[in-house]
């Protein structure tokens, strides 16, 4: 996105061809963006310049990705021109009220449907005007919608956060040379800026990790080393709750790669034991709860979660979809309004439903590595939104795994 609105010539390497990420670059292609790749990771992107995009001959499909809707609606905003936005059934059931709101504030013109859902119709607007917005609740998608807009608006735009969350965006503003002012939760930037090109190297993605981390824990005998996997402290919950779990987590070779802290972990298998998931932490590791409560059903004692209903407008309700899986496979799982209490037992064999969420049916991938039978996964295919190639790679490490085509 933001090699697209800079000056000169973008190098991305350690490109993820996941759906969500060609499904961006793809937009972009149809708003006059030449872009080169992916080919073996690495992306080239020939900037427009922060007013450079061309109206799309239609409308730009985003597939599952609620990043890319959320991020897109706020950088369109204020771009003057037409574009609708959709995607696929599940993107176009959640929540974008949250992102309509403020941005409405800037004087954005968002059309969307009675349920503030896609399709979203961004319509041509005069110069956005930046805000000082106290967000109602913790969400980097909605601070970056928010940043986004707010390099075309007037004047400068301020967010304030009830909580942090990751600062990807910060962090790559900063590295195209956009000043970004942060104190505590609160961050600004004034509009009329430019974007200046660079090179980027994208660290491993800790969200994708995760599911390695907890099937070396939970698998006796296992030890793995995962390699070059960005740890942003604002990212980093997952490895904070697994320790306190019990796991045996160790970061080797620390070091910054691109302005992002990146390690290589090394994780040992070892016994786990229920905790009260500390609320602070919620922000960090809300991507990476579905693999967590596989843990937990793994684990000696019980396991509480407060403080997370934002898992409840994900890809889907990953309480209540994750509860439902455990209870199949015998796992007592009391789902909450916002969180879920899980008594650690013995994981059975039997069938579960992903409802179509990539992040639920590779988190009960894991769960076969304990379970005394066979786990059956039904509507897998979206684990290619954000990582392609999971099944071989789960074979080769070890997991009895197959995709069986229907």
């Amino acid at each position: 996105m933001l090699g697209s609105l800079a000056d000169g010539v973008t190098e991305v390497t350690g490109f993820l061809e996941g759906e969500d990420s060609l499904a961006t670059l793809n937009a972009f292609r149809q708003m006059g963006v030449a872009i080169d790749g992916p080919t073996q990771g690495r992306v080239t992107i020939q900037g427009v310049g922060m007013h450079g995009l061309q109206v799309p001959d239609g409308a730009l499909d985003l597939g599952n990705s609620g990043t890319s809707m959320r991020l897109l609606t706020g950088l369109l905003a204020g771009q003057g021109m037409a574009v609708t936005l959709t995607g696929d059934s599940s993107l176009s059931g959640r929540p974008m009220r949250r992102v309509i709101d403020p941005l409405s504030r800037m004087n954005a013109s968002i059309g969307s449907t009675e349920a503030f859902t896609a399709p979203l119709q961004i319509h041509p607007q005069s110069r956005l005007q930046g805000i000082d917005y106290q967000m109602p609740m913790a969400s980097a998608q909605v601070k970056s919608a928010l940043l986004l807009a707010g390099l075309c608006a007037k004047g400068e735009t301020c967010i304030t956060e009830p909580a942090p969350t990751r600062d990807h965006t910060e962090r790559m503003l900063q590295g195209f040379g956009y000043p970004v002012r942060r104190d505590g939760n609160r961050i600004c930037l004034t509009g009329g800026g430019r974007l200046s090109a660079c090179e980027i190297d994208i660290p491993a993605d800790i969200s994708s990790a995760t599911f390695f981390l907890v099937g070396v824990s939970i698998a006796e005998g296992s030890e793995m080393v995962l390699q070059h996997v960005g740890i942003n402290p604002t990212r980093d919950g997952v490895i904070s709750i697994l320790k306190l779990m019990g796991a045996e987590i160790e970061l080797l070779n620390e070091r910054e790669v691109g302005g992002e802290p990146v390690a290589d972990i090394r994780v040992t298998s070892t016994d786990l034991h229920g905790i009260d998931i500390p609320e602070e932490l919620v922000p960090l590791a809300i991507d990476e709860f579905p693999a967590i409560f596989v843990a937990a059903a793994c684990a000696r004692g019980e396991t509480r979660l407060r403080g997370a209903e934002e898992l409840r407008v994900k890809e889907s309700d990953r309480i209540q979809v994750m509860a439902e899986g455990l209870q199949r496979l015998g796992i007592e799982a009391d789902p909450r309004p916002d969180g879920i209490v899980i008594q650690g037992g013995a994981l059975q064999g039997g069938k579960v439903e992903s409802h179509g969420d990539h992040r639920i049916a590779m988190s009960f991938a894991m769960a076969g590595l304990r379970a005394t039978g066979p786990i059956e996964i039904a509507d897998c295919a979206n684990v290619n939104t954000s990582f392609p190639g999971f099944v071989p790679s789960a074979a080769d490490m070890g997991l009895q795994i197959a995709e069986v085509k229907k």
